[in-house]
């Protein structure tokens, strides 16, 4: 099966003011740095990392929704446009954003249904709006909500149900790919799993792909195929799901993994990190991870380690990737 999205060396630059202040400097702050993957047609990318690791900038570069200083973006062969022109409107109805916050996004003014129903009549979907309406509400049954919300106010809804419309807007245009930005961080757990399951099954019906961005490790491991782990703009990790749960390669991935109880990890990997990542406009040297790992070496604070593949479809970006660090580090600190 050949890669329906292909994002190839992508480097998004911004000029900012190191001290915040209008008369400080412009420095260069890199927010994703030369990252490189595919996601094959009907999967899941599920992308990972703290806050500030870049997933978000990837998601919007991915949609063409602002150039990228460098790399490609191919979506079933063909290059995204950031230009908005006839060709990038074309490319928007092949693909759409679930967002984050419902609220921030909706319209409080407008019933959802209008909204939901927005898109078509920008892109001159259908040939009337009785045919735009019947599609609305038939759409916001698929997604769980009755037909009769069509009238409803976003705040008449509970948080579950508004985030059931911005799906419902993100499928009114037949997308093939979707772009999940923390679709289910503003939900309580039990809320959250209920929108998790009817991706899944929005998935399996119409055969999408989605790019699934998240900092919460037990959603993704619950709807992703594939996983990258993202750390100051830079991919460390790259793996099938199960693969990567059960067994992560680089100590960034282990320490996500043992901050979740629920996980499970063995007891090799009760790997913790401490302190918050560098600031992005000063880069450290070597392994960007090296300030917060207790298993660095002088290579790691000197070298920088290349994302490399070291077994099939199995890439990590780290100069020591062997399960057996950690046990190797006791065994020193205990003898």
């Amino acid at each position: 099966m050949t890669a329906f999205l292909t994002v190839q060396g992508l480097t998004k630059h911004f000029n900012v003011r190191a001290g915040g202040s209008l008369f400080s400097p412009k420095v260069t702050l890199t927010a994703v740095d030369d990252v490189s993957f595919s996601l094959k047609r009907g999967k899941t990318l599920g992308v990972v990392g703290e806050s500030g690791c870049g997933k978000s900038t990837t998601g919007r570069l991915v949609l063409g929704m602002m150039a990228p200083t460098r790399g490609s973006i191919l979506l079933d062969g063909t290059p995204v446009q950031t230009r908005r022109d006839a060709v990038w409107r074309a490319q928007r109805q092949r693909m759409q954003m679930v967002y984050q916050d419902p609220l921030s996004f909706l319209d409080r003014r407008l019933p959802i249904g209008r909204q939901v129903m927005e898109p078509l009549v920008v892109h001159g979907v259908g040939s009337s709006m009785a045919e735009r309406r019947e599609k609305t509400q038939a759409l916001l049954s698929t997604v769980g909500l009755r037909p009769d919300q069509f009238a409803s106010f976003p705040h008449e809804l509970s948080g579950g149900q508004r985030q059931r419309v911005i799906l419902a807007r993100a499928l009114v245009l037949d997308p093939h790919l979707l772009v999940c930005d923390e679709p289910v961080s503003a939900l309580d757990v039990s809320v959250g799993a209920q929108v998790v399951n009817l991706l899944k099954d929005v998935q399996a019906s119409r055969g999408l792909t989605y790019l699934f961005i998240s900092h919460d490790l037990k959603i993704v491991r619950q709807i992703a195929d594939r996983v990258i782990v993202m750390y100051l703009g830079r991919i460390m990790e790259e793996a099938a799901a199960k693969e990567l749960f059960q067994h992560p390669l680089h100590p960034y991935t282990q320490a996500l993994i043992s901050a979740v109880p629920s996980l499970k990890p063995r007891p090799q990997r009760d790997l913790m990190i401490h302190g918050d990542p560098p600031n992005p406009m000063e880069v450290p040297n070597g392994c960007v991870f090296h300030p917060r790992c207790p298993l660095a070496s002088t290579l790691c604070q000197t070298k920088r380690p290349e994302l490399r593949m070291i077994a099939p479809n199995r890439s990590v970006a780290c100069h020591h990737p062997r399960d057996d660090r950690v046990s190797s580090r006791r065994k020193l600190e205990s003898a």
